[in-house]
């Protein structure tokens, strides 16, 4: 049908019209994806690169040449918050706004772009030059403040620098937001590594690419998966889901081909040790990714990576070029007949609940992400339908390490129930934020020794979906049975509000949930709206006890693990920290009147 649509544009006699060249771009861009409907996210990320914006016309000519209704186009393109409905400024901004970049210093930089701009945030400038927007965490916690600048990241931003890199934007063409682009190379747009400890499992640096897979290839792959069954690897996005059972299921589960998918939407506020792994590991992770596939008898792979690490698109690229090269990706890999397995890079468009597996899926469809119902499971029905493993970056790490070294090696790490390491994005009121290997088993106490922190009021870990923690769990270890968590350690110190905090998390709940039941998508508002009450000293006993009633019911009443966690970081706080709230209160004894409630202040599940 595209290929109709750029003859019928061709047959014109007269000089296309500026319609008819769009209609010609877009029939292109859908060819290059195969006229595919699951590749529309693809297809209209490639078009807001080329005309800024995906116009009605653009919605209405996708819709004819994919064969869709234009609802469904415009029902996925307004879903996500980095697809423009219409024309913003040649040069986009997105200033992240989390705790972590506020106590960095966000607003004094915001402030600073809007006098430098004349252009308020949510706005754009008369001239058509810049837009500015506050956006979610994006991946550099341990170097706010951050912003995104059609797609390069600027980190450590000063309100003295805001002016010098706006007079350098003016003067050449605005950094391109294409997945085609090459990364930016200027000292501002640099995101640096920040690997302040290396470990025995992940970050060594005396491993051979492609080794995990060679080893991997002198067993069957039955006995791949009996391997990582035997390090008791459990999946490190904070579920921990043993991974071998999770490959069993889907080698086992009836279908006409497999996929193995990578999950590296690392959207948790305070994470960013996988952008760490896919800059400076990529090869480890694509070993694991084939690993999988070996054992799982799948031929195609698929790496989801977010929106906000557009700029890694280019790097990972040519990294899965060169291992086509050397064998390691392709037709006959490693010399085996008849393994045959492949990666595609698919980019995300800016939406945290695609770190859940299913919405995941969906969103790597070309639709919404919204979670899944399950039963079925994406190992008996996932990408199009077909059996598919889905494992974050870490996870697929670690599987490579212990083809390479073997399951005993990786289980003689960390503790018998949680085996090997994990890395901690490490970031807050401490020295040297960055990422820590650490083995499994270690305490909150431990940590802070380790990064000289001695004053900390709270550690928020597993980002807001986790839990605040008070000097008293200072014993608590980073485990499976105690501590599951997807890596993310937030210090606070002394000064920050507690509440305040709570409130931020709350707001980034309520912006990213996808809107899908009633108990995340009004009960995270009215959330938002108690705590602003609190922190405006007009809250009484009675409404603190009713906070509490609301909090648990969006845990318990949600569909999927967002809302499920999305009340964290109150009850959390509440059970950690009952005087602060008190303290906000009229002169009751709060402490009593919530015990008398009888309630169990039980944190929600971790995000799959």
């Amino acid at each position: 049908m595209a290929r109709d649509l750029v003859q019928i544009v061709s047959s014109h006699t007269q000089p296309p019209s500026e319609d008819a060249e769009v209609a010609r771009s877009i029939a292109e861009i859908a060819l290059e994806n195969r006229n595919a409907p699951h590749r529309l996210l693809d297809i209209v990320l490639k078009i807001q690169d080329r005309y800024g914006f995906i116009s009605d016309e653009a919605i209405l000519a996708v819709a004819r040449v994919l064969g869709m209704r234009s609802v469904e186009v415009e029902d996925m393109v307004s879903f996500y918050s980095f697809l423009n409905r219409r024309p913003k400024g040649r040069c986009g901004i997105r200033l992240s706004r989390t705790p972590i970049s506020l106590m960095k210093g966000a607003l004094e930089v915001a402030e600073a772009f809007v006098k430098a701009t004349g252009v308020s945030f949510g706005g754009d400038s008369p001239d058509g030059k810049f837009t500015l927007e506050w956006c979610s965490d994006i991946g550099v916690a341990d170097q706010e403040p951050a912003a995104l600048i059609n797609g390069a990241v600027y980190t450590r931003l000063t309100p003295g620098r805001v002016p010098v890199i706006l007079a350098a934007l003016q003067k050449g063409p605005p950094f391109a937001t294409s997945s085609d682009s090459k990364q930016d190379t200027r000292p501002e747009a640099e995101v640096k590594s920040n690997i302040l400890q290396r470990g025995p499992v992940l970050l060594r640096q005396d491993a051979i690419v492609g080794e995990g897979i060679r080893a991997a290839l002198r067993l069957t792959p039955d006995a791949v998966i009996q391997e990582i069954e035997k390090a008791r690897l459990r999946g490190r996005g904070g579920a921990g889901f043993l991974t071998a059972l999770k490959w069993k299921f889907c080698r086992e589960a009836i279908g006409e081909q497999r996929y193995v998918v990578c999950n590296a939407d690392e959207g948790e506020p305070g994470t960013f040790k996988d952008r760490v792994l896919l800059t400076e590991y990529s090869d480890l992770v694509f070993d694991g990714m084939t690993v999988a596939a070996y054992a799982l008898g799948a031929g195609q792979g698929l790496l989801y990576l977010r929106g906000e690490y557009t700029y890694l698109w280019r790097p990972l690229q040519d990294v899965l070029k060169h291992r086509r090269e050397r064998g390691l990706l392709g037709a006959d890999i490693c010399g085996r007949a008849g393994f045959d397995f492949d990666i595609r890079i698919q980019l995300g468009a800016g939406a945290y609940v695609c770190g859940e597996e299913t919405a995941l899926l969906e969103s790597a469809e070309g639709k919404r992400g919204v979670p899944r119902e399950r039963p079925p499971f994406p190992t008996e029905r996932g990408y199009l339908g077909q059996p598919t493993v889905v494992n974050n970056v870490e996870t697929l790490a670690c599987a490579a390490r212990i083809m390479e070294y073997g399951a005993g090696w990786f289980a003689g790490h960390g503790t018998p129930e949680s085996t090997g390491t994990k890395l901690l994005s490490i970031s807050g009121d401490c020295t040297h934020p960055g990422v820590y290997e650490v083995p499994m088993g270690i305490s909150i106490r431990e940590i802070l020794e380790m990064v000289s922190v001695h004053d900390a009021q709270f550690v928020q870990v597993g980002g807001p979906s986790g839990q605040a923690l008070a000097a008293k769990d200072y014993g608590r270890r980073i485990a499976f049975g105690d501590l599951p968590t997807c890596g993310t350690v937030m210090i606070f110190g002394p000064d920050r509000d507690v509440i305040e905090t709570a409130l931020q998390f709350t707001e980034f709940f309520v912006d990213e949930s996808c809107g899908w039941c009633v108990p995340c998508r009004v009960g995270t508002t009215l959330l938002k709206k108690e705590l602003e009450k609190i922190l405006a000293n007009r809250a009484t006993p009675k409404d603190i006890v009713a906070l509490d009633a609301l909090a648990n019911t969006v845990m318990r009443m949600s569909r999927c693990g967002l809302g499920q966690t999305a009340a964290n970081p109150i009850l959390t706080t509440m059970q950690n920290f009952p005087h602060v709230y008190q303290a906000r209160v009229q002169k009751e004894n709060l402490i009593d009147l919530l015990r008398l409630q009888g309630r169990q202040h039980m944190p929600g599940k971790a995000k799959p």
